[in-house]
């Protein structure tokens, strides 16, 4: 077979498995999760192997104590996070009724000032604005609540998930032998080198960045509730988990905590420990947290990863987001192979050959 015949069939196959994963997007969370879960415990059970124990007994242990420990620590947050929703839902019309009042005198003042064509402009592109924000947000809620799938994704998301988890890795190294019978001989080695390219990545990046997350959370929460700062647990656990999202942590929890810390106190002294707490952990972060337990190996640039995940959220909807990272971490590892294969080619190097 001509290696036009071998890229065409690649192609076409990577092309089918896309179509798939959006034809069935609606379905695929729960298994998406799963083997995110036994990926991440993967190296627990392979630990716990080596120390004489079955791969069954190993792997039902693990996930028992991973959703053990995942429904005590839910349990316990609940309450605390109950409370803090209903009081931050309670302050929304107080803070808007004072943003309205801080801002209305100088709207009325720069409105005076207006032409009277230009100021009928500004109201019809406002209306028409609105009337397209008011059909999006109804659209949005429509999908996501229309046929009770909401609630059948999480049905699913909370049964199926550890089903899939447990099946995925009890037998995650047959399953990863089963897949390497299948590489084509000759380009077996290459292929291989691949895919512990992407083991490291992913494994540097979804572990790494998990742990980070999780430190900065805590961080967030605690620090914000010694400040006294209302829903201060909720914006900072809020803020830890999304900062898999480079800075995009932070920066949220920054504005809607100076925000709750304006409306809240008389002072400026706690405003300003508000707003320290976050720059002390977007600092952290930077500087401690992410080259220690993530490094330098990812290789994933911060704006790449925010464009998968936007482009995963757009095509698959919270399938494609869950999807974002492995998929931009195989896309980088490739093109950073194939930059390899072209400087090594004469397509590169021209008919001197020289490097």
């Amino acid at each position: 077979m001509t290696r036009e015949k071998q890229t065409l069939i690649w192609i076409v196959g990577f092309a089918a498995a896309m179509f798939l994963v959006h034809l069935l997007s609606s379905i695929l969370m729960p298994f998406v999760a799963g083997m995110a879960v036994a990926y991440f415990l993967d190296p627990v059970a392979d630990w716990l192997e080596e120390k004489k124990l079955s791969r069954g007994i190993a792997t039902t242990v693990i996930l028992l104590a991973f959703f053990i420990l995942v429904g005590i620590l839910l349990m316990a947050l609940f309450p605390l996070l109950q409370r803090q929703i209903v009081e931050l839902v309670a302050m929304v019309p107080g803070m808007a009724e004072n943003i309205r009042n801080e801002a209305l005198p100088w709207l009325e003042r720069m409105i005076a000032d207006l032409p009277a064509d230009t100021l009928d402009n500004i109201r019809d592109a406002a209306k028409e604005f609105a009337g397209r924000a008011v059909k999006w947000v109804s659209d949005v809620v429509a999908n996501i609540w229309s046929g009770g799938l909401a609630f059948f994704n999480m049905l699913s998301l909370l049964v199926i998930t550890p089903v899939v988890a447990f099946y995925l890795l009890r037998d995650w190294d047959l399953i990863t032998a089963k897949i390497d019978s299948w590489l084509p001989r000759d380009a077996a080695p290459t292929i291989r080198k691949q895919f512990a390219e992407i083991d490291q990545t992913l494994a540097a990046f979804v572990r790494g960045q998990s742990t980070v997350c999780l430190v900065l959370g805590l961080i967030y929460g605690a620090g914000l509730t010694v400040a006294g700062l209302k829903s201060g647990l909720l914006v900072g656990l809020g803020a830890g988990f999304i900062s898999f999202i480079p800075y995009l942590g932070a920066a949220s929890g920054l504005v809607v905590g100076l925000g709750i810390a304006i409306f809240q106190f008389s002072e400026w002294a706690p405003i300003f420990v508000v707003a320290a707490i976050f720059l002390t952990g977007q600092t952290l972060e930077s500087y401690v947290l992410t080259p220690r337990l993530v490094g330098d190996r990812v290789g994933l640039h911060p704006v790449w990863i925010i464009f998968a995940l936007l482009a995963g959220g757009a095509v698959f909807g919270f399938t494609g987001v869950l999807l974002a990272v492995p998929v931009a971490a195989v896309i980088g590892v490739l093109t950073r192979f194939a930059i390899a294969r072209y400087l090594d080619s004469p397509l590169y190097r021209g008919n001197t050959g020289d490097p």
